[in-house]
């Protein structure tokens, strides 16, 4: 997985790579200006004409600075616009400042209140516009003078380039400080930040481009950050192709407790995703009445109507996924109950969460693992709070909730992410899937798919990533061909392409 670092790592990088490896900071400055240089002249190849680069006071804006007089040197139209008074620039952007108006640099003071009107102006005629205002030192709302400079970067008809994070974002929750720029584009230097790594940042950074700026390996490793991207790489390593000698119960029986009349598709479509991720067998279990409990025909299926019931289906059975469209009386609670107490690792999902609302304690001392895929509706609802306030705070949200079940969380949703509340606090982060599985029924899928992982023995942390890697991927496809008329029954014969 590729780490992502909070502002706070960031910053620890750069000064141990300063101090103990002994790069000076105004070298690896140069080199982040001189990796933005390159990635705006590729956008060049494409659409040629002047550049804009908007510079703040800190280090940012030296990089912003470095990319100005690169880019002229290499006979590009390029100028820079300097937000800030010029006594107000601090650390090694003092020095690239010196150096880009000693090489005879064009520059703009852009410091007073004509500032704004002054970038837009010349942004209305740019090719490129650099963002070298903030990167990651935002820490409150963007207000005034400097909220209207964002706005000028923002209405560039041209490309938009953001230097390591998009101005007006915050870098460790991805959450708009008032306003931000909203980038084509954005090289960050050593390492992603978490805040252009989960949502809503992710949006408002584009494509991420990472430049190596000179910090060691060794030093990114010694760090240990606590978030990470899951890569193409870690699901070809997770998965495990079937050999020759494969048969059905070798690759796990799943048990589905899902949809009670009225929901019955619910179940269905956790059932046939179980199958195709994987599952060799599947079970589709819920109450009688209300109509037949029907399946496709490779899904057995089977009435609930009690507890000990569920007792008697797990028997056998490798993994559970229970909730999807299930009861939200007294019989769904006392299955949610058995579940925990039977030791089969098991996903809960949808209405099945619900019947945990004010018992996480129930979950931390659960017999078996446990993963838990809430919404950021369901995941306030478990932890006593708001939708909004899950959503102002992602990562903190999902170590929150783990740490209160020791179970596997993820928080479904953009960049949904993943977090084992028994190894820790780390949380893995899925960069696939869009507006494709906001559809009825794309979270029932991603249950079954869980849950046939689970089934097949895998530890439930990799299920769950691998799980939402493939069912993010999968509406990724479809979207490809459908647009905007993926449904949920699309979805798993779409996983089955991917999965091994």
């Amino acid at each position: 997985m590729q780490p992502v670092v909070t502002a706070a790592e960031a910053r620890a990088l750069d000064r141990v790579t300063m101090t103990d490896v002994g790069l000076p900071g105004v070298v690896m400055m140069e080199v982040a200006g001189r990796g933005v240089a390159a990635e705006v002249q590729r956008a060049l190849a494409e659409r040629p004409g002047p550049v804009v680069v908007v510079c703040g006071g800190g280090g940012n804006g030296g990089d912003g600075l470095v990319v100005a007089r690169v880019l002229r040197a290499a006979g590009v139209d390029a100028t820079a616009f300097l937000a800030v008074p010029a006594s107000a620039v601090t650390g090694d952007a003092v020095t690239h400042l010196g150096v880009y108006q000693r090489s005879g640099g064009a520059l703009v003071d852009a410091s007073g209140d004509d500032g704004p009107a002054l970038i837009a102006a010349a942004a209305a005629r740019a090719a490129v516009v650099v963002d070298a205002l903030f990167g990651i030192g935002v820490t409150r709302a963007v207000e005034g003078r400097l909220a209207a400079v964002i706005a000028a970067i923002d209405g560039a008809p041209g490309r938009r380039i953001a230097i390591d994070v998009p101005s007006g974002l915050d870098a460790d929750t991805g959450q708009v400080r008032g306003v931000a720029v909203r980038a084509d584009v954005t090289v960050t230097m050593a390492a992603p930040k978490v805040g252009i790594a989960v949502a809503p940042g992710a949006a408002y950074a584009g494509r991420v481009v990472v430049v190596d700026i000179g910090v060691p390996p060794a030093v990114l490793a010694a760090m240990a950050p606590r978030a990470a991207l899951v890569e193409a790489a870690d699901v070809v390593a997770w998965q495990r192709p079937r050999d020759a000698l494969t048969h059905k119960h070798r690759r796990g029986h799943l048990l589905v407790v899902a949809g009670a009349p009225g929901t019955r598709g619910a179940g269905r479509l956790a059932a046939i995703a179980g199958l195709r991720a994987g599952a060799g067998l599947v079970t589709l279990a819920g109450p009688s009445g209300g109509g037949e409990l029907a399946a496709p025909d490779p899904i057995m299926t089977a009435a609930l109507d009690d507890a000990g019931g569920l007792g008697a289906l797990l028997a056998g059975k490798q993994a559970l996924a229970i909730g999807p469209g299930m009861p939200a009386d007294a019989r769904g609670r006392a299955w949610i109950d058995h579940a925990l107490a039977a030791g089969v690792p098991c996903v809960i999902d949808a209405a099945g969460l619900g019947h945990l609302v004010g018992r996480l304690d129930a979950v931390a001392a659960a017999a078996g693992r446990v993963v838990l895929t809430p919404h950021s509706g369901e995941a306030a609802r478990l932890l006593g709070t708001t939708a909004a306030a899950i959503d102002a705070d992602r990562p903190a949200a999902v170590r929150a909730l783990a740490a209160a079940t020791r179970a596997v969380v993820l928080l479904k949703g953009p960049r949904t992410l993943v977090c084992d509340g028994r190894a820790g606090d780390a949380i893995a982060i899925n960069p696939t899937g869009g507006p494709a599985l906001a559809t009825a029924g794309s979270g029932d899928v991603l249950t079954g798919v869980i849950g046939a992982l689970l089934a097949a023995a895998q530890p439930p942390a990799i299920a769950a990533s691998l799980g939402a890697y493939l069912h993010g991927a999968a509406g990724d496809a479809l979207a490809a061909t459908l647009g905007q008329g993926v449904i949920a029954s699309d979805l798993p014969e779409a996983i089955a392409r991917l999965a091994r």
